[in-house]
């Protein structure tokens, strides 16, 4: 055990103390820091959008122009002579030619350029509510009547259970919180899974390429070098969760008080947060960085060389890619799909969407042990397997790709137990 934890040791200590680590902790708050700051400069400099209008009718002049649309105005021009002559000058940005047809209205927007798809929409919307007070007006309908038809009805979600004598009871409904969480957490997994599978992959190539393993392996058994390997990475990996989280509860105490804060936290129960859901989540995330470590490891030690470290981690790289995508996409839209039901309890993609899946209540706990349970057993296997073929991996050298390699692990593996038996 000594040799395992000289390595774990070595491994763990060169990495945490390198600059890409420190770069690592601190570029999340920095991103986080540089939008706030940009978003603060963009809102104190922005420009409001002048948009000129045209028409024949001076109630739809005046209509728009006395609207407030936050980001743009609508300034009432006399003639489009005067609105190319006001745009040519950029004294306005646009220019609306609006024209009526039966209780018909049509816009049409001239431009440089794009006022953007945002904007665009709200034009249309004002246009849209511009007909329908015309239409209104013409049947003899009064402004009050139609702002009480367009009044969008209520709607709102209630959280029920069932005691077992089948009486239903109202509870708390946290799904949006903890969907929000199970976001950022795919993110940051998707994000770790990379970085660390980049790291471990590239420890072990770069020993074997430098041909120093047939001298380490002398010292120490392969299996004892694979498991300080990844024990090693895999601390480093917890070190940086450790922090993130220190550094959360740090900032939680300092600006708990403060009035933003306060309004975020109103009607949210952190006891129904950091439950069950919290407790799964993380569980599945450790697993997944610890499933795609394992492979990582196993592809780090089919090449010949350090540089050939990002080809070799492509599946990593893929399977990855797929349950992100997945998580985030279908699982947002339709978490009771049958692929994502499905995909939840395979390795490699339930570390990603069976957390969805509880966010959005989908899935009992029951599901969810048993989606965990697999992975566990999984990932413990492909353990075993990967630090079986791990000598045979790192003392071949082929120029055929990693396929051959793996092939020809696998056949002096094999010869190996032949030998042994007899």
């Amino acid at each position: 055990m000594r040799k395992f934890w000289i390595i774990t040791k070595d491994v763990y200590l060169k990495n945490v103390k390198s600059i890409s680590f420190i770069i690592m902790i601190l570029v999340p708050f920095i991103l986080m820091g540089v939008i706030y700051l940009a978003g603060n400069f963009a809102q104190q400099n922005s420009e409001t959008d002048k948009i000129g209008v045209i028409a024949e009718d001076q109630q739809i002049t005046d209509y728009l122009s006395q609207s407030d649309m936050g980001d743009f105005r609508f300034e009432a021009l006399s003639s489009e002579d005067e609105a190319k002559s006001e745009l040519s000058d950029e004294k306005i940005d646009a220019y609306m030619v609006v024209t009526t047809d039966n209780g018909e209205v049509t816009g049409e927007l001239f431009s440089e350029n794009s006022l953007g798809q945002a904007t665009q929409l709200l034009i249309q919307q004002q246009l849209t509510g511009l007909q329908s007070m015309m239409r209104a007006s013409s049947l003899g309908i009064s402004p009050e009547e139609v702002a009480a038809l367009s009044q969008p009805a209520s709607f709102s979600r209630q959280k029920v259970s069932f005691d077992a004598n089948g009486e239903m009871t109202i509870g708390e409904d946290n799904s949006a919180v903890q969907y929000a969480v199970s976001y950022v957490a795919t993110i940051i997994l998707f994000i770790i899974i990379l970085t660390y599978a980049q790291i471990i992959a590239q420890e072990i190539a770069s020993e074997k390429g430098t041909r120093i393993m047939e001298v380490i392996l002398s010292s120490t058994t392969a299996q004892k070098h694979f498991y300080g390997k990844l024990t090693g990475v895999l601390l480093v990996a917890v070190t940086q969760m450790a922090l993130y989280g220190i550094i959360f509860a740090v900032g939680f105490n300092q600006f708990k008080d403060m009035e933003i804060v306060k309004n975020v936290l109103d009607g949210i129960s952190l006891d129904s947060i950091f439950g069950p859901f919290l407790w799964y989540s993380l569980l599945f995330m450790f697993f997944g960085i610890l499933i795609y470590s394992v492979l990582a490891a196993l592809c780090g030690s089919l090449v010949n060389k350090a540089e050939d470290t990002a080809k070799a981690i492509l599946p990593v790289t893929y399977l990855s890619l797929g349950g992100y995508m997945l998580g985030l996409i279908l699982g947002a839209s339709d978490p009771n799909n049958i692929v994502i039901r499905i995909t939840s309890y395979i390795p490699f993609l339930s570390s990603y969407i069976m957390p969805i899946r509880l966010a959005n209540e989908t899935v009992e706990i029951s599901g969810a042990l048993i989606s965990l349970v697999v992975l566990v057993i999984i990932t413990f296997v492909l353990m075993f397997l990967s630090a079986n073929m791990y000598k045979s991996n790192v003392l071949v050298y082929s120029e055929g790709g990693i396929w051959t390699s793996l092939k020809q692990s696998i056949s002096i593996m094999k010869n190996e137990r032949k030998r042994n038996k007899a």
